[in-house]
């Protein structure tokens, strides 16, 4: 191999790199989903405290000790879609408007008693919505937040290490274990 010859194949190694990482990064990047939700520190604090009705503290930490109202700002402006980031955003905002309208009170100063009643007509009435709507209907926002609680939960240190059983490495694999009923379930 000759020297000009090497340096064409540098600039072509070179240039593809270069390019490609371009390339690479741009196709992340759909701009019809352009990300325009954006969550204030009060939005994070009502997630926070939404997601520890779904998951309060017992014997294990709740869901707000796992800080999973920022994971689900940060899932829902990172990982929706503009129609689907609108839906949950819209959600948000008419639990705040409804809670207020039925309580007389913010959801943040209200009793457990009053945001767990609250939330649980509200799962009901997402699971009506969920059983009728339509193949290219979005999701209700309640399931959203629903599901991103449950995934923030369960992937944080504290949901994997305290509410679910944890071996960081485990010796070795065994296929049947014991099961006694009340049991943690394993993470993985």
């Amino acid at each position: 191999m000759n020297r000009r010859e090497a340096i064409t194949r540098v600039g072509l190694l070179l240039g593809g790199t270069i390019v490609g990482m371009n390339l690479f990064l741009q196709g992340c990047k759909n701009e019809e989903d352009a990300k325009e939700v954006v969550f204030s520190d009060d939005d994070i604090r009502y997630l926070d405290e939404i997601a520890d009705t779904i998951l309060p503290e017992t014997n294990t930490p709740g869901a707000k000790a796992a800080g999973v109202g920022p994971f689900m700002a940060l899932m829902v402006k990172d990982c929706y879609t503009a129609d689907d980031q609108r839906v949950f955003y819209t959600g948000l905002n008419g639990l705040k408007k409804d809670f207020y309208k039925k309580y007389k009170t913010d959801f943040l100063e209200a009793s457990a008693e009053q945001r767990h009643e609250f939330l649980v007509a509200l799962d009901e009435e997402q699971k009506e919505y969920m059983r009728n709507k339509k193949p290219e209907e979005p999701a209700h926002y309640f399931r959203m937040m629903k599901e991103l609680t449950l995934l923030g939960y369960f992937t944080s240190e504290v949901g994997a290490t305290q509410a679910l059983r944890y071996v960081e490495t485990p010796g070795r694999y065994d296929g049947c274990i014991p099961y006694t009923k009340g049991d943690r379930a394993w993470a993985l």
